[in-house]
């Protein structure tokens, strides 16, 4: 290797013995297991573990996507590292990953170079924990990522058709961090670097760790007890299972959290509480390490799907508290939301322009919801003591402040960066915070603003939002706001657009089968969609995902929070017949849709659907 490729590949994080080697290292402190490529850039949870760890002085080095069919040499590579093994499933969760909702393996992985399927197991937090705890059986294991944030404790597993125990239990690893990583990682570091054995941890906020039943261990005296049913329990009751998700999800999201405690054979699970929401400076430091915003050179320029999705894009923020049924963001990043600077954000927009392949374009200025920026509650103190799930839902808490000139000032300000010709807004949107009035006629008009500002200046030719549904009884088990609100989008959308002369279309996102959703409920759907003269491209059929409301409800058949019952469709027939609806245009559903129309004994629909 030349003098000048060895400074290039210095730019990563090292992925193989030859380039420890070359760094002149003999021992690595952290040594990372993921199951994506290997992309150094902030949107990358591996990449940011890696940098933060690096940044605390860590000798750290990355494994990406390692082979778990051979001799296992991916594992053996680099050695034991002092401190730990790190380990994640990748970006995201691996069976949503390698299955569709009807459990169809995925030809795909956009997460793996040239998009090629296979070159990760399924569940890769439990395969690469179990090989790395064989070989190394007295080194600890630290998991974390979505697919074991989401797994923190019993939950249900849709491929498997089973309720599963914490991934704690099947993983044999020593410590899960939940949520975003960053503070519990740093102060696991700060912790075995003075010597504290790993069995001692567990006072640690946003950890989770197995104990003996009733053995004594440190914890935090000001932290409550929220006893969980047992996962024997919910196995023998669904009721319980469902039961135990209302007090998952309200301790996941609170300013002042319980500690969750599980009983499992003969252990424990733990589940502490999260830590406070990242401010300004702490989010900043982690978005302005030294990425190099590129896949590591050892992928020799193969297309990674995955990176050309969001090589240009710049996260604004963490965190939503629209607390959808169907969602897993408030569970892994939480509702409160964690800002960045406008400073950092331009930094980074600088830094894009800089790269060689840039032409002018940003594909996104967003987050989990794009237009979430600086939005908090007015007074704090009422957020300290609140247990709604959501702040938007069943209707905006009249302590958010969801004023949207924060937005506007970026935006505008992007725009303004020299090599800057476009930026768009490619995260979803939450219309119901645009077409919210309040009080304050400042903020109305700041929000009608930012209304013109985004359809004008921030949309690609299509404005894609997520209706989901039409019917206010499935979009209130959705929580999501009435149709009736989607209809005064479609006006103020196309009063702009005919304002400015533009010709931009409206994309709505649908689901079908959702829980609380029938087949007379999916034929309103089609009734009020053609309607608007839709023809719609973005659907999906529910897709049951570990901590979720409406995953509980799919398997136990009650909402945890009424314990009432909901109706699901479960059966390939039901969950066919409802999605047959989104497509009522096409002719080789027409004479499957006048049949199930004429057995709903809604025959009246028939001229509607096919006049």
């Amino acid at each position: 290797m030349t003098e000048n490729n060895r400074l290039h590949i210095d730019k990563w994080l090292p992925t193989s013995a030859k380039e420890v080697k070359e760094r002149g290292w003999e021992e690595l402190d952290v040594i990372l297991f993921s199951g994506d490529a290997y992309i150094d850039h902030p949107s990358f949870g591996a990449s940011v573990i890696g940098r933060v760890l690096e940044k605390e002085g860590l000798k750290v080095a990355i494994v990406p996507q390692p082979n778990w069919r051979d001799d296992l040499r991916d594992f053996k590579k680099l050695g034991v590292p002092k401190l730990f093994f790190a380990v994640t499933a990748g970006n995201m969760d691996s069976m949503v990953n390698h299955y569709t909702a009807n459990k169809r393996l995925r030809h795909d992985d956009a997460y793996t170079p040239e998009g090629r399927h296979g070159q990760r197991p399924d569940r890769p937090t439990i395969v690469y924990s179990q090989i790395l705890k064989k070989l190394y059986p007295d080194t600890p294991i630290v998991i974390g990522g979505i697919e074991a944030s989401l797994r923190r404790v019993t939950h249900y597993d849709y491929w498997d058709d089973e309720l599963k125990p914490s991934i704690l239990c099947e993983s044999d690893a020593d410590l899960l961090v939940y949520g975003m990583g960053e503070k519990p990682l740093k102060e696991i570091v700060r912790l075995t670097r003075k010597g504290v054995p790993f069995y001692s941890l567990t006072n640690i906020p946003q950890t989770s760790f197995l104990v003996s039943k009733d053995e004594s261990y440190p914890t935090k005296k000001q932290w409550q007890d929220q006893e969980l049913y047992s996962h024997e329990d919910c196995l023998n009751d669904k009721k319980k299972f469902a039961s135990n998700f209302r007090y998952i999800e309200m301790e996941s999201n609170a300013m002042m959290a319980k500690k969750l405690t599980q009983d499992y054979k003969d252990q424990s699970i733990i589940v502490n509480p999260p830590y406070p929401v990242m401010n300004e400076k702490e989010m900043d430091e982690v978005y302005d390490l030294p990425y190099t915003r590129l896949p590591h050179p050892r992928y020799k320029d193969k297309k990674i799907p995955a990176f050309d999705m969001i090589k240009f894009s710049v996260n604004m923020h963490r965190g939503c508290f629209g607390g959808c049924s169907f969602c897993t963001i408030s569970a892994h990043q939480g509702k409160f939301i964690a800002n960045r600077s406008e400073k950092s954000i331009l930094k980074e927009v600088e830094n894009i322009t800089k790269m060689p392949d840039f032409k002018g374009y940003l594909s996104d200025l967003g987050g989990p919801s794009a237009n979430m920026y600086q939005m908090k509650g007015i007074f704090e103190s009422i957020c300290k003591t609140c247990r709604r799930p959501s702040c938007i839902h069943p209707d905006v808490c009249p302590n958010l402040n969801t004023n949207h000139q924060a937005m506007l000032d970026i935006y505008k300000k992007v725009d303004q960066v020299p090599g800057v010709k476009k930026s768009f807004v490619g995260s979803g949107i939450r219309y119901d915070l645009i077409l919210h009035q309040t009080k304050d006629a400042k903020i109305n008009k700041s929000n009608r603003e930012y209304a013109t500002e985004l359809i004008k200046n921030h949309v690609s030719g299509r404005l894609k939002v997520a209706p989901e549904h039409t019917s206010d009884e499935v979009l209130n088990v959705m929580r999501k706001p009435s149709f009736n609100l989607f209809y005064k989008l479609k006006a103020l959308f196309d009063d702009i657009n005919k304002k400015e002369g533009l010709n931009q279309q409206l994309i709505p996102y649908f689901i079908s089968s959702h829980p609380g959703s029938h087949g007379t409920d999916m034929a309103d759907l089609a009734v009020k969609t053609k309607e608007l003269d839709f023809k719609l491209e973005q659907v999906q059929d529910f897709t049951p995902t570990p901590m979720t409301v409406a995953t509980v409800i799919y398997y136990s058949g009650y909402h945890p929070y009424t314990l009432k019952k909901v109706f699901t469709a479960k059966s390939v027939k039901e969950k066919l017949s409802q999605r047959k609806f989104l497509f009522w245009y096409k002719k080789e559903y027409r004479e499957a849709i006048k049949t199930e129309l004429i057995k709903m004994g809604k025959k009246d629909m028939l001229t509607k659907l096919f006049k």
